[in-house]
């Protein structure tokens, strides 16, 4: 009793909660009963043989005689020759594409976007203008046009000015300054109309000059908000014939420079400069708006076109020529004592002298930082209380063997980091996720020869991705993620290499690369993701969505064949979902594994008093409880072969035995008493005969769920809606759960049981909530 009162009373769970959460929401881990320890040593010395094996293989022929090291003696050259110096090779071509320039090509989207923010800007002017009204308003064999267009802008004061100097200055007197300068030419033009009108009277041609002016200020009150930087009266101030030809001018310009094309980071005086050229053949007016209409609207429309810009840096790469250096028979490479130069190991290298062979040494540091690594997964995945099964511990095994690989087959960027820690995060844990990710950069940097910039980007990238993408809940969140593992290594890239030094163009192109490489490893392991799934029986937030849509065929057969018991289930995942929120458990994995933990009922749903709607009870036929029992029972061995013919996952299987138990029959038991009390010739009763086979709950989430489901017909058989009387049927369901040793597996605490029972009442009072008594209508009288 002292050992079942500790286990029952620990109080710190052995199952998971997820380290790296939303606030409210439940441990997404997989909970699973306490495995062989035999089995993660076995794999963890797996482990360390195959990642020293892979990490340490430039210590299986590592040259004794390296870059650096004092020759033990004097070596001669036994032969003429010219050797090929790889290292030096290696950096020409490094220095080489450090200068390359990136393929870029028009994005026509962008295209079409800056030509229609042209348009937008040319139809408020033009808009703008109309409710200026025409110019010129007069024919200019009566005013000039800018005749027209100072009186056009003038204002009140200045007009009532100018017709008061008409209708009082001799003819022969000059006209008075207004507030606008000289207005010679005006007061001429006017004075020629008032004394010899030609076309129009002279009162038609005030009235026309007056009705401009009001059309010209009432459009100034209506500036549109993209013209707020524009100089309105020198955009008015154009003829019509000008701003058609404005117009015209400004999109001939705009397809020319689009069609050429606009490299992102390009500085704004050379757009400037560029339109000014373009401009040279139109008139000044039009030349000074153009100057400040087009440079705004002019947009990158280049971009960087990864795929072609990786094939040019290769072509680049096989153009440069191999370095080498030449050498006569008996020439020394290196004397004795001496440091060994770079010219001298390429020498040593061509004649084969520089003693490669097994470091000892190097492989022992390998083998000793993988084994503290492994200690250190071990460690975490301890603390975090999760348990991994053979197949765990293979997949992570192999995820983490193909980042190496990959680094030593291809090069640095190309590593599949990203790619596995966001598995291993989805499938798992982010801590865990990190933990590999780290451990895997120290590794990796202990045998690196590449960039550090492009390693430092995949590396940033790769932990964004572990830590964000557990929270992610759709695959259309993960898509999401994608774009964001992208931008972070394209941005680590960017800022690193401007920090180095080289051109902005180079510098865009190698950033532009590693987010496309993030993106690309993004891609595959959401491919990837849902055979792997399958194939080392792993559930995610995202499979146990997909499972748990009353859409699957499973979930649809039980609606349709069991009506009662799709009911009792959706009510006993409410219950569950609630006590596993309330105990951070897997909510997740709780609702899933409640909607398919009574699936076996389908195989004669009427034994099953939930489905007896207006029908006979069939045990009443049977008349033997015996056998009653044993088809009670038969709905967790058939729910077990429905749900592995279905496939589904190994913890939402689970369930369905568990949430029983080995529980006793109680109806059946005692019926086959009463048998057995009232004919002695019957043989004495077994209880095993009545149990379920069980197991017992093996984790909190399954013994969730068998109290959820014993409470669900009881409250359901509550007559009186009172908290109080519901509280009492609960603890006395968990009462006789707990000494019936139901619970011994399941690691939940009297603390969590007190918990449960409030949140399972909260839950049946919320369900049996009043409701205000409708009046019934007056009959008619």
């Amino acid at each position: 009793m002292l050992k079942l009162f500790r286990a029952q009373t620990q109080p710190l769970s052995r199952w998971l909660t997820l380290a790296f959460q939303d606030q409210g929401s439940a441990a997404s881990f997989i909970s699973r009963p306490k495995g062989n320890h035999r089995y993660s040593l076995i794999m963890a010395a797996i482990a360390v043989a195959t990642l020293t094996s892979v990490v340490g293989h430039r210590f299986y022929n590592e040259p004794q005689l390296a870059i650096g090291r004092p020759a033990p003696e004097t070596i001669r050259a036994p032969r003429s020759t010219q050797a090929i110096d790889q290292v030096a090779t290696d950096a020409a071509i490094e220095a080489a594409l450090k200068d390359a320039l990136s393929i870029y090509r028009v994005d026509q989207t962008a295209s079409q976007i800056i030509i229609a923010n042209l348009e937008q800007t040319l139809l408020s002017i033009t808009q703008l203008r109309q409710r200026a009204g025409p110019l010129p308003f007069i024919p200019t064999t009566i005013l000039s046009v800018s005749t027209q267009t100072t009186l056009r802008q003038m204002d009140a004061s200045d007009w009532q000015r100018l017709l008061r100097d008409l209708a009082t200055q001799p003819p022969d007197s000059k006209p008075l300054r207004t507030s606008r300068g000289s207005a010679s030419q005006t007061f001429a033009e006017l004075r020629r109309q008032q004394e010899t009108p030609q076309a129009l009277p002279w009162p038609e041609l005030i009235s026309r000059i007056e009705k401009a002016q009001q059309q010209y200020q009432a459009a100034l009150r209506t500036k549109p908000s993209n013209l707020i930087d524009f100089d309105l009266p020198a955009l008015l101030a154009l003829t019509d014939q000008d701003w058609q030809q404005a117009q015209n001018s400004f999109k001939q310009i705009l397809a020319r420079i689009l069609t050429q094309g606009i490299p992102p980071g390009l500085p704004n005086q050379v757009t400037e400069a560029t339109v000014a050229i373009h401009l040279q053949n139109d008139s000044a007016a039009i030349q000074q708006l153009g100057e400040r209409l087009l440079p705004p609207i002019l947009q990158p429309n280049l971009r960087i076109d990864p795929v072609k810009t990786l094939r040019q840096r290769e072509i680049i790469a096989q153009q440069i020529p191999p370095v080498t250096v030449s050498i006569r028979r008996d020439d020394i490479i290196v004397t004795a004592g001496t440091p060994i130069s770079q010219r001298a190991f390429a020498l040593l290298e061509h004649f084969q002298l520089s003693r490669r062979g097994i470091n000892g040494w190097g492989l022992a540091f390998t083998f000793a930082l993988v084994s503290g690594e492994i200690a250190l997964f071990i460690w975490v995945q301890k603390r975090l209380r999760l348990y991994l099964s053979k197949r765990d511990y293979l997949l992570i095994l192999l995820l983490s063997t193909t980042a190496p690989l990959l680094v030593w087959t291809t090069s640095l960027r190309f590593t599949s980091l990203p790619a596995i820690g966001l598995l291993i995060s989805s499938f798992y844990s982010s801590v865990l996720g990190a933990v590999v990710i780290l451990g895997l950069t120290v590794l990796m940097a202990l045998g690196m020869s590449g960039s550090l910039i492009e390693f430092s980007a995949v590396v940033v990238g790769s932990l964004i991705a572990t830590l964000v993408a557990r929270q992610r809940r759709s695959r259309e969140e993960l898509a999401l993620l994608g774009i964001i593992v992208a931008l972070a290594q394209g941005l680590t890239c960017f800022a690193l290499m401007s920090l180095t030094g080289g051109t902005v163009y180079a510098i865009l192109g190698e950033s532009v690369i590693q987010g496309f490489a993030g993106l690309s490893w993004t891609v595959v392991a959401l491919g990837i993701s849902p055979y792997l799934e399958h194939l080392f029986d792993l559930v995610t937030p995202i499979r146990l969505a997909e499972l748990a849509n009353p859409n699957r065929p499973l979930l649809k057969r039980l609606s349709q064949e069991a009506p009662g018991t799709f009911q009792h289930t959706m009510f006993v995942a409410t219950l569950a979902e609630a006590g596993a929120s309330a105990l951070n458990c897997n909510v997740e994995l709780v609702r899933t594994g409640t909607l398919y933990h009574d699936i076996g009922k389908m195989h004669d749903p009427l034994y099953f008093i939930e489905n007896q709607l207006n029908t006979d009870n069939k045990h009443d036929y049977l008349d033997d409880p015996w056998q009653s029992a044993d088809i009670i029972k038969k709905h967790v061995s058939e729910g077990l072969v429905m749900a592995r013919k279905c496939r589904l996952p190994a913890a939402v299987q689970a369930f369905i035995p568990e949430h029983q138990g080995t529980m006793v029959i109680a109806f059946f038991h005692h019926q086959a008493q009463q048998r057995a009390a009232e004919n002695p010739h019957l043989p004495p009763v077994q209880e095993i005969d009545f149990r379920y086979p069980g197991p017992t709950p093996q984790s909190r989430e399954t013994a969730i769920v068998m109290l959820a489901d014993s409470c669900e017909a009881a409250l359901r058989s509550l007559k009186d809606v009172n908290s109080e009387l519901a509280l009492q049927t609960i603890n006395k369901i968990f009462k006789a759960r707990w000494q019936d040793q139901q619970l011994i597996d399941s690691h939940l605490t009297r603390a969590d049981l007190d918990t449960l029972a409030k949140v399972f009442v909260e839950v049946w009072m919320q369900f049996h909530h009043k409701r205000i008594p409708y009046p019934t209508a007056p009959k008619n009288m």
